[in-house]
C-alpha cells in the first residue's frame, strides 16, 4: 500500500470517533494535507527534467514525508492518550458495568408474562410497567455508551497496531528521498555564482578567529576578488514574517542562558533527526562548512550587510558564492531516525516528541547581532 493510501486510511480511523476527541490540531486534517502534499510532490518529481526542477521537486517530497510522519506521530500519540483515558474510565466503572449487564440480562431472562405480572394484582402490574418503561431507556442509553466506548478502544488499538508498517514505509521513503536529493544537488550546475571562493583566504580567516562573532564580522569586511552584483528580492519588506528554515520548536530565545549560564544572541531550535533545512530567503552562500564547535555552519547573505547564520547541521549543501533561491535545501540535521518501536513507545507514554537535534540561528546586521525574532516568524503564541 502506498504511503498516501496509508495516510488516508489512518485519517478514516482517526475520524471514526465522531466527536472531536482532541482539542489540538486535528491529526486527520494534518494527515490529509500531508497526503495531498506528497501526491503533488510525486507528480512534480515525475515531470522534473532539469536539475533545479529535480532539486525543487525532491525538496517537496522530503517535506511531504516529514509532514506525513509528523501527522502520524501526532495521531498515534493522541490515540494512545484517548485509549488510556477510556481504559481508565472503563476500569473505574467495572462495578456499574456489572450491575448494568445484570439488569439487562434479567430483563431478557424470562418470558414476557413473568416480567409483566405483579403479585399486587393489576395495579401493581401497571405500576411496575410504568417503572420499567422509565428505567429501560436509561439502561439502553448506558449500554449504548458502553458499546461506543468499547468500539472506540478497539478502533484506537487497531490504529496503533497497524501503524508500524505505515511508519516503516514512511521512514524508508523519506530516507530514499534524502539520498536522491543529495545526488540532485551535487549534480546541479545551473545556479548563478557571485564569486569563486578562495580556499586559502577562507582557511586563514578561520584560523584567525576564535568566536562565531569574530568570524562573521571578518566575513562582512572580507574583500572577495571579482564579486559580481546580483539583484535579489528586498527582504526588508518581509522583516518579521520570514519562515524558519526548518520545522522546529524553540528551546532558547536570544540571550537566554543555557544550563552552563552561557548566553548567545541567537535562537536555539529543537528539530527532528535528519530534518531538512532550507534557505529562508533567496541568498548568497558566503560560507559553508565546519566552524569552531558549531558543527557544520551555513552563512547566507540575503542582501549586503545582512547575514543569516545557521549552525549545527550534520551535512551542508552548495558552494560558497552560489546564489540560492528561497526554499533551496542547505543541509540536513544529524541524528538517526528513531526505530519503529521507539516511535510507538513515545506515542504511548508521551515521553518525548523525537526532537533530538539542535539548530542555532543568528542574524547579523552589519557586524552587530540582532534578535532573530525581529526577522523570523516563530509563532510562539500560536
Amino acid at each position: 500500500m502506498s504511503l498516501r493510501a496509508q495516510l488516508l486510511s489512518a485519517c478514516l480511523v482517526l475520524t471514526l470517533g465522531g466527536t472531536p476527541v482532541w482539542a489540538e490540531v486535528d491529526p486527520a486534517t494534518a494527515a490529509r494535507e500531508a497526503a495531498s502534499q506528497l501526491e503533488a510532490a510525486t507528480v512534480s518529481l515525475s515531470k522534473a527534467q532539469k536539475s533545479r526542477d529535480r532539486v525543487s521537486a525532491l525538496t517537496e517530497v522530503v517535506h511531504a514525508y516529514e509532514a506525513g510522519l509528523t501527522a502520524l506521530r501526532a495521531g498515534l500519540r493522541r490515540a494512545a492518550i484517548r485509549e488510556a483515558q477510556l481504559s481508565k474510565q472503563l476500569k473505574a466503572q467495572e462495578v456499574e458495568i456489572a450491575k448494568l449487564l445484570g439488569a439487562l440480562q434479567s430483563m431478557g431472562a424470562g418470558p414476557p408474562p413473568v416480567l409483566l405480572l405483579h403479585p399486587g394484582g393489576p395495579t401493581g402490574t401497571a405500576r411496575s410497567g410504568m417503572i420499567l418503561a422509565d428505567v429501560t431507556p436509561a439502561l439502553e442509553a448506558e449500554a449504548a455508551n458502553l458499546r461506543r466506548d468499547l468500539e472506540e478502544v478497539t478502533i484506537l488499538r487497531s490504529l496503533q497496531e497497524g501503524a508500524a508498517e505505515t511508519l516503516q514505509d514512511g521512514l524508508a521513503g523519506v530516507q530514499d528521498a534524502r539520498t536522491r536529493l543529495s545526488k540532485a544537488i551535487s549534480d546541479r550546475t545551473d545556479l548563478p555564482k557571485r564569486f569563486e571562493e578562495d580556499a586559502v583566504q577562507t582557511a586563514l580567516l578561520i584560523a584567525s578567529t576564535e568566536t562565531l562573532e569574530g568570524f562573521a564580522s571578518a566575513l562582512v569586511d572580507l574583500q572577495v576578488e571579482g564579486m559580481r552584483e546580483i539583484d535579489l528580492p528586498d527582504v526588508m519588506q518581509r522583516k518579521g514574517e520570514i519562515d524558519l528554515p526548518v520545522e522546529a520548536q524553540i528551546l532558547r530565545v536570544a540571550n537566554e542562558a543555557d544550563a552552563a549560564g552561557i548566553r548567545r544572541p541567537g535562537l536555539v531550535l529543537a528539530t527532528r533527526a535528519n530534518a531538512l533545512v532550507v534557505s529562508p530567503t533567496a541568498a548568497t552562500i558566503r560560507y559553508r562548512g565546519p566552524l569552531l564547535d558549531f558543527g557544520n555552519v551555513m552563512i547566507l547573505e540575503p542582501q549586503p550587510g545582512l547575514l543569516f547564520v545557521l549552525a549545527g547541521m550534520e551535512q551542508v549543501f552548495g558552494e560558497a558564492g552560489q546564489v540560492l533561491p528561497e526554499g533551496a535545501p542547505v543541509g540536513l540535521m544529524g541524528g538517526n531516525d528513531p526505530e519503529i518501536g521507539t516511535i510507538l513507545s513515545q506515542s504511548s507514554d508521551g515521553s518525548g516528541h523525537g526532537r533530538t537535534e539542535t539548530l542555532y540561528i543568528e542574524v547579523r546586521e552589519g557586524k552587530a547581532p540582532v534578535d532573530p525574532e525581529k526577522w523570523f516568524r516563530t509563532n510562539k503564541d500560536g
